[in-house]
């Protein structure tokens, strides 16, 4: 089967895992590629490297043929007999020879932790497994096996993976991505009314859905309006008691401040959205309240509010915050207090002070690198360069400290050290940080 997504750096995350000891957890969104990346993508690298195929064994709970592998009357409370599919496990390996184990759809089955768990014991077993239901894609499914898992997550296409991919020319791709995402499938459409249509229907029938069942939830039309409100609120600060005024004084419903913080929680436990916690470089110290909500893709975000509200400015930033966890950075917001002196005196006739606090977009670190990064659509005058620099000019460290603008030009530092790159060759290019 031809790939068109390589996914090449899901891939090396994947080997790097390979034999570890471990059950490898493939985690993230519905229809972001997890089932592809494991049993095509990965299953090809073990064939090309002289693996078995007959040690290689796939099986998915979502499918009729390979349940019937199992025999009759395998389900109970909608669950796959567990005893069964471990009875059906032991007729196809023994316990010398090394076997690589592909599950699919692993929530499907009953007790599934469980059985993996004792499927660790074999140590000729290696263990990867997928799921796409909200409770499997929990975020706190790995500590299950307590300390037995290792997460690989995987987002939707990145902007280089669509555009490389797709093979197109970068201004088209950039067009298509900002509006539709990376839904891999989505790509592949050939028509915006098929995109659309997609769009929609995956973010109510499928990701709604999900978490409406999983939590018994009652509101749910509150819970839809809640996404809708974070959907417009992408990028900028999101407090919960607001959006409860909001229900208060524009919807005419009664939604208290916990309830919203509540339905949050489940859309960041999905992989629906991310919530970025502030981090006062001076104070060196986490704000936790308000933060800013990010989506794992622009399209489920965009879908969610019908296409309507497709500002390039608010877009670009999540798609850079996506491409930095990409790239396996941890992100903040950051905040910098500086100090200005107002037109007041004080009892001493000296002038007073007041502080301001000034924003950087991210904060994105790995290990001991850190990089200071503002996302700016355009630098189109003097006063939109000092805007953007002026946060960055009162960060006292050595760090370095980049402006991402979607200009065309070469990459240039000034004389403060300031760094600034053209949107595209940072997207392109996943050690153009490193780089500059």
């Amino acid at each position: 089967m031809a790939v068109r997504f390589k996914r090449d750096v899901y891939l090396k995350r994947l080997i790097d895992r390979q034999d570890n000891g471990l059950v490898k957890i493939i985690t993230g969104t519905r229809r972001a590629g997890k089932s592809t990346l494991l049993n095509t993508i990965f299953y090809d690298y073990l064939i090309n490297n002289g693996t078995d195929p007959d040690h290689i064994i796939k099986f998915a709970f979502d499918s009729d043929e390979d349940l019937d592998l199992l025999g009759d009357q395998i389900i109970s409370n909608d669950k796959v007999d567990a005893k069964r599919f471990r009875t059906y496990l032991k007729s196809l390996t023994n316990d010398h020879d090394k076997f690589y184990i592909f599950l699919d759809e692993v929530q499907l089955l009953d007790n599934f932790v469980g059985t993996l768990n004792s499927l660790l014991r074999h140590p000729n077993f290696d263990i990867y497994v997928t799921g796409s239901n909200s409770k499997f894609l929990s975020s706190d499914i790995v500590t299950e096996f307590k300390g037995r898992g290792s997460e690989i997550h995987v987002l939707p296409l990145t902007f280089s993976e669509y555009a490389k991919d797709m093979d197109i020319s970068i201004d088209k791709a950039w067009r298509e991505y900002i509006e539709f995402g990376g839904i891999p499938l989505v790509a592949l459409f050939k028509t915006r009314e098929e995109k659309v249509d997609y769009l929609k229907n995956l973010v109510n029938e499928v990701y709604i859905k999900d978490i409406i069942e999983r939590h018994n939830i009652k509101k749910t039309s509150e819970l839809a309006d809640v996404f809708d409100i974070l959907a417009s609120l992408m990028g900028t600060y999101v407090n919960p008691s607001r959006i409860a005024n909001t229900f208060d004084s524009l919807l005419r419903t009664k939604l208290s401040k916990e309830t919203i913080d509540q339905y949050i929680t489940y859309f960041v436990e999905a992989f629906l959205i991310n919530k970025v916690k502030r981090y006062n470089v001076k104070g060196r110290k986490i704000i936790s309240t308000p933060y800013k909500i990010y989506f794992e893709d622009v399209g489920i975000r965009n879908a969610r509010l019908n296409f309507h509200q497709i500002e390039e400015t608010h877009l670009m930033e999540n798609i850079i915050y996506n491409e930095l966890r990409y790239r396996g950075l941890d992100i903040d917001v950051g905040e910098v207090d500086v100090y200005k002196k107002t037109d007041r005196k004080d009892v001493n006739n000296k002038d007073i002070y007041a502080v301001k606090t000034l924003e950087v977009d991210f904060i994105a670190t790995k290990g001991d690198l850190r990089y200071y990064i503002q996302s700016a659509l355009s630098l189109s005058d003097e006063d939109k360069i000092r805007q953007e620099k002026r946060s960055l000019l009162n960060i006292d460290d050595s760090f370095k400290k980049v402006i991402i603008t979607k200009n065309g030009l070469n990459i240039h530092r000034d004389d403060k050290g300031i760094i600034t790159i053209d949107l595209f060759d940072f997207l392109m290019d996943k050690d153009s940080l490193e780089k500059s």
